[in-house]
């Protein structure tokens, strides 16, 4: 076959491969595509998108005829994003270079492209009509974490996925463009999802088979804990706001409540709420307060990653946003009068022992009120970090 089938002047289609030392299976990929390139009715390019290799892998995708794109920055995304942004055809399909996904399965997500679709998304589980080799994939990636995340993408976003991490998958580069992809890692391919599902993208999922990781020389690139700790953040900041804000509203109604009870020493059938109660109760105070923050946070991350193109501040965040570092020292200046009382008195008894019962239901607002001022503090320099980087 001529090298030059991977390297179309006006490609229908372009091919992008990640790759770091790959030479184990990257000649079989290509191979593949020469295949796909002289049987099909579509031209080809194919992009190696190198990231720093050692191995003979540069040299294998140029003796193919494949264009080789070296990518300094490090990261599954960042190889991607590198490649993409050399793309000259209107459709592009992105796929791995360990030869566990088949390019000969390349003319189905093309034929999708045609359809009108800006979103292919390759599923590899039963459930969306896919395959999985034995020992192809681990069992918990296949039944705890892709299930996992899947779960979340389609329950949180109303993404129609059901293999969420499918690094097989074609779109359009203008779909592509318009979702100014920013992950560099490997949370890149669920970043992709998650604004399409947000765009209201026309995805549709195409079922393919899962091979066993042809490489030899060296262990995947993707390390489980690692990169599913990575990917849960980056759910958490995209997560609807309602995530935070409504569990962290319930924990500040309740621990105000619980506190008032505290601090009248109600009882109920022998049992006493006070001071032991108030401190339970601080730490719901604190903990929701926090949750809410996080809310707030995750509405303007969300317009820094492009997930929304803009959002209506509800009372609570509009009033720190606006008065925040007022509220910060309210609550500082009052939670250090609280404990100032009870230094007097402390001061009065020789800094004898005090009142335990009595002292408690003073000391813990004023932990509290504290607590909540330097929370506070912390979220304004945050947010207006935050809100810098979205205007530049």
């Amino acid at each position: 076959m001529k090298p030059d089938l991977l390297k179309a002047q006006n490609p229908n289609l372009s091919v992008i491969i990640p790759c770091l030392n790959e030479e184990d299976t990257l000649e079989v990929c290509l191979d593949k595509l020469k295949t796909v390139a002289k049987n099909e009715d579509f031209s080809v390019e194919v992009i190696v998108a190198d990231n720093g290799s050692k191995d003979s892998s540069v040299q294998i995708a140029k003796r193919a005829g494949a264009r080789v794109v070296n990518v300094e920055t490090k990261g599954y995304g960042a190889a991607l994003i590198g490649g993409i942004s050399e793309a000259k055809a209107p459709f592009i399909l992105m796929a791995d270079a360990d030869d566990s996904y088949d390019f000969l399965e390349t003319p189905k997500f093309f034929q999708k492209l045609q359809e009108g679709y800006d979103l292919v998304q390759g599923c590899r589980l039963p459930k969306g009509g896919g395959k999985i080799e034995k020992n192809a994939m681990p069992w918990s990636h296949r039944y705890i974490g892709n299930p996992f995340f899947t779960s979340l993408v389609r329950s949180w976003f109303k993404s129609p996925v059901n293999d969420v991490y499918c690094g097989m998958r074609a779109f359009t580069k203008e779909f592509y463009i318009g979702l100014k992809m920013k992950c560099t890692g490997m949370e890149f391919a669920t970043e992709m999802i998650i604004k399409a599902a947000h765009s209201n993208s026309k995805t549709v999922q195409v079922p393919i088979t899962l091979y066993k990781d042809g490489r030899i020389q060296h262990p995947p690139h993707l390390r489980t804990i690692r990169d599913g700790w990575k990917t849960l953040c980056f759910f958490l900041i995209c997560a609807p706001s309602k995530l935070f804000l409504v569990p962290g509203s319930i924990m500040m109604t309740l621990g105000l409540l619980i506190s008032c009870v505290g601090y009248t020493d109600f009882s109920l059938n022998h049992i006493t709420f006070g001071g032991h109660t108030m401190l339970g109760a601080s730490l719901l105070i604190m903990s929701g307060f926090q949750a809410v923050l996080m809310s707030f946070l995750c509405n303007n991350l969300s317009l820094k990653l492009g997930l929304t193109a803009s959002h209506e501040e509800n009372l609570f965040q509009h009033l720190i946003s606006k008065n925040g570092l007022k509220m910060s020292l309210i609550f500082f200046v009052l939670g250090i009068s609280l404990w100032t009382n009870v230094f007097l008195e402390w001061k009065q008894l020789y800094f004898g022992a005090l009142d335990y019962a009595s002292t408690l239901k003073i000391v813990i607002p004023g932990a509290t009120l504290i607590s909540l001022s330097f929370e506070t503090i912390i979220f304004i320099l945050f947010n207006s970090w935050i809100k810098i980087e979205i205007h530049q």
